[in-house]
């Protein structure tokens, strides 16, 4: 069902997801403008726990590819290593070890050498947390005691001002944290900070334009139809997300008098995302089908007008903290993790995936039906 091996992002796409990062935008954004799932973009992120990557830059010491170039030109020439070092200001001993490491005289060439060369620089220094055990566990005994980084920090540099060995700054110690790939800080030692946050946030990012806490206009489910509550009349329906690891979500809509379900693949949870895949999905119904739709306080439903009027299907949003006023669809999403367990990756099922799993559930008598199945109850009263 999950598929294998899809194409990861290119350099030029992670520098443009870093600097979108950077700039604040949400994940699912940037997952649209480089055509990704969200959840591909949060995997990347979190493993390097929100921190931007430093841009990699040559060394001053090393061999440019003008040199290189230089160094396959002599070559070439016949000119002897000494000859060619003059030319290019570095030593003797440099050149014959540039030729040496890259095929030799003869199969020297400096496109090759300078990539290979690039490749071969991928050695990152460890901090000094993981070189220093006496550093590293004093840092961990302050981090159980709830110091933050920077407390811990400017107490080293008070306490041992003659030892540089014995000072790490607040940055090294966030990073450690943060990027368990480090191997240096246990991850347990995050929820003793005061945010407990799992990656950093970047300073711009900001739930300006995002509804927070309440959904603008929302009608209460208390201003529901009576026909609603007791199911006389088929096409109402009850909607929710249902969640996987790495930031992934299916939508899941259940038809009130019959139990038909609907899963709807989603390339994100914000609520632009969301609304336009469920709307794609309703418009398919018959009309008489499209009555109205329950759904509970989530953000991801903010743009119900939009929804509304693209579907002609009336919004009414659960009390907080109310799941049970929309139990048709609980019911429903319990069993549903018959295929999707906790802990499963929902970005790697598509539409037509999807489909297959709600006929399956469709297909399978209920007790409550008296032991009909959802499809042939909604085939029934469509038909009636």
């Amino acid at each position: 069902m999950a598929r294998i091996g899809r194409p990861g992002l290119s350099d030029a796409q992670k520098t443009e997801l870093w600097q979108r990062f950077k700039q604040g935008e949400s994940l699912s954004d940037i997952g649209r403008a480089l055509g990704k799932h969200a959840a591909s973009i949060h995997c990347i992120v979190s493993s390097r726990g929100g921190i931007v990557p430093a841009a990699r830059r040559r060394s001053s010491l090393a061999l440019t590819p003008s040199e290189r170039e230089e160094i396959s030109r002599g070559l070439a020439e016949g000119l002897s290593m000494r000859v060619i070092a003059c030319r290019i200001g570095r030593s003797p001993s440099t050149v014959s070890r540039e030729i040496a490491r890259n095929s030799g005289k003869r199969r020297y060439r400096a496109s090759e050498a300078d990539s290979v060369a690039w490749d071969r620089a991928r050695r990152p220094k460890r901090c000094r947390l993981a070189t220093n055990g006496r550093l590293r566990g004093l840092v961990a005994r302050k981090l159980r005691l709830d110091w933050s980084p920077e407390q811990i920090a400017g107490w080293l540099a008070v306490e041992y001002p003659n030892h540089d060995d014995m000072y790490v700054s607040h940055e090294t110690i966030y990073k450690s944290l943060f990027i368990q790939a480090r191997g240096v800080l246990k991850k347990e030692l995050v929820k003793h900070l005061r945010s407990r946050r799992m990656m950093r946030r970047s300073k711009k990012a900001s739930t300006k334009g995002q509804p927070r806490g309440q959904i603008i206009d929302a009608v209460s489910i208390r201003n529901r139809s009576p026909e609603v509550e007791d199911r006389a009349v088929p096409g109402h329906w009850e909607g929710d997300l249902l969640s996987g690891t790495r930031n992934s979500h299916i939508a899941t809509l259940v038809e009130r008098q019959s139990r038909f379900t609907m899963l709807v693949k989603l390339q994100g949870k914000d609520t632009a995302g969301v609304v336009k895949a469920l709307t794609k999905q309703v418009r398919r119904l018959p009309v008489e089908l499209r009555k109205s739709l329950t759904w509970d306080r989530g953000p991801e439903l903010a743009h119900h007008k939009q929804f509304s009027i693209a579907t002609d299907v009336a919004v009414y949003f659960c009390d907080p903290q109310s799941p049970w006023q929309r139990g048709t669809n609980e019911n429903t999403n319990r069993l549903l993790r018959q295929y999707f367990p906790h802990g499963t990756d929902l970005c790697g099922y598509s539409q037509s995936d999807l489909n297959k799993i709600a006929r399956r559930l469709n297909t399978r008598p209920r007790k409550t039906l008296g032991f009909d199945t959802p499809a042939d109850r909604l085939r029934d009263a469509t038909t009636s």
